[in-house]
């Protein structure tokens, strides 16, 4: 007997776990340390990681074909599909990773956990309820 279980649904528990812990972090009631702040980015990265990857998964799952497989051709064609809503802060919170991944600079670890709590926590938490959803469903 061989599983059936689409490909998305084992890469949305490690997104499910990564965003949750990201979450858990960023709901602190207290000041961050620096050394929780730096944590924060490192939940952020892969958690941004995780995300894109469970979406391309999902959208191949659904037989979207990809030019290309990149970051932002996927957060693209999410978009477009009606799977996530809000391509601009996908594509920001993008960048963020990536700026992220080159930077050790502690006033722009602040903007980006501003940026995380204002508006990427919202999008990974559609991108959660919807695949939840679609798991219910049996998708």
């Amino acid at each position: 007997m061989t599983d059936t279980t689409p490909r998305w649904h084992y890469r949305f528990d490690n997104y499910r776990r990564a965003f949750s812990l990201l979450r858990e972090a960023m709901e602190q009631e207290r000041p961050l340390t620096q050394l929780e702040k730096e944590g924060v980015i490192q939940r952020f990265e892969y958690t941004m990681e995780l995300a894109w990857k469970t979406l391309k998964d999902y959208l191949e799952s659904e037989n979207v074909v990809f030019d290309q497989i990149t970051p932002r051709a996927v957060i693209r064609r999410a978009f477009e599909a009606g799977v996530i809503r809000q391509g601009e802060a996908w594509q920001n919170a993008l960048d963020a990773r990536n700026r992220m991944s080159h930077t050790y600079n502690f006033e722009t670890f602040e903007r980006v956990i501003d940026d995380i709590r204002s508006s990427y926590l919202a999008a990974f938490d559609e991108l959660y309820e919807f695949l939840l959803a679609k798991r219910a469903e049996g998708s």
